[in-house]
């Protein structure tokens, strides 16, 4: 009864429900890219680009009505922005055009273990051996999914799995980065400068890929209602979802968000199901219950961090 009292906590119950919210927006974003790799848009930097705006001018004109100095060097906000842009472009977005929905929400847990190994190295944090079997378990399921994928046979989510999967797997260890820095950033910073000078660097350097990559796509692209609807909702819930997670991150710390972003799984599954009337191969139930299951045995341990934050 103590160690529920211990865990039912205001901190940790906003924590939970804060992190749900946080996982209905990236299944969301998750939905919109799928919709337009279905449309044949192929634009996954111009995607990333409406949001870096959104965060330059929001929290852009908040740093100058404040008029205050920078709390940290501008040139890590720059390396943070590359980092961030590509992350989205290999996991958020690229990878939709290759592997199904559903194995990109799955895989995306590989940014557990990669965050964990960051914050170790880097932010002193400390893992019981518990923790540490319960992503072991997760990526277990990590591994299951990409089995579905080459073995099943059901290639109806993507035309090319095993390119999908290892560019989500890629962007998955850039989030990881990106989210220890945000992390540190946040904690020694501040959140309003994060926000816009990430979306400052990164609308830049977005603009000019775009303007390498994407330029021949984006004429080519008729736009419709059809077309434009998940395009500016992929945008909106991409703004909302960097507007909330520092407060996450220095709520919880990166470890716990990117867990928290795992019962997008279960959001993606029933889209799969009822909105692109797919079957969904039997190996991903294994796979989910194998994330469920290291989820609750990490989740054993989790107050204790949470309260030594």
């Amino acid at each position: 009864m103590s160690r529920l009292k211990e865990f039912c906590t205001t901190k940790t119950l906003l924590g939970l429900g804060l992190g749900q919210f946080l996982s209905l927006l990236i299944t969301s974003t998750g939905f919109a890219s799928s919709e337009l790799a279905r449309k044949g848009i192929n634009a996954p930097t111009s995607q990333s680009f409406l949001n870096y705006v959104l965060l330059a001018i929001v929290y852009g004109g908040i740093m100058l009505y404040r008029r205050e100095k920078l709390k940290a060097k501008w040139y890590y906000y720059l390396i943070l922005g590359l980092i961030d842009v590509e992350a989205n472009f290999l996991a958020v977005v690229k990878a939709y055009q290759y592997t199904s929905l559903t194995s990109v929400m799955l895989l995306d847990c590989w940014s557990i273990p990669s965050v964990m190994i960051l914050t170790w190295i880097f932010l002193k944090t400390k893992y019981r051996f518990k923790k540490i079997t319960g992503v072991v378990v997760c990526v277990a399921g990590l591994v299951a999914v990409v089995f579905s994928d080459v073995h099943s046979g059901d290639w109806s989510g993507g035309s090319k799995p095993l390119v999908g999967d290892g560019l989500v797997i890629a962007g998955a260890t850039l989030y990881a980065v990106s989210n220890v820095s945000e992390e540190f950033l946040v904690k020694n910073a501040d959140r309003v400068e994060l926000m816009a000078l990430l979306g400052f660097f990164g609308a830049i350097i977005s603009a000019i890929q775009i303007a390498i990559l994407e330029r021949t796509e984006l004429k080519s692209i008729h736009w419709s209602a059809g077309a434009a609807f998940p395009f500016f909702g992929f945008a909106s819930a991409m703004f909302l979802f960097y507007s909330f997670v520092p407060v996450l991150l220095k709520m919880t710390g990166s470890t716990m968000l990117n867990l928290s972003l795992l019962s997008s799984d279960m959001w993606a599954v029933l889209i799969r199901i009822f909105a692109y009337h797919q079957k969904v191969d039997w190996i991903y139930f294994i796979a989910f219950g194998a994330v469920v299951i290291g989820l609750v045995i990490y989740s054993g341990y989790v107050t204790l961090q949470i309260r030594h934050l």
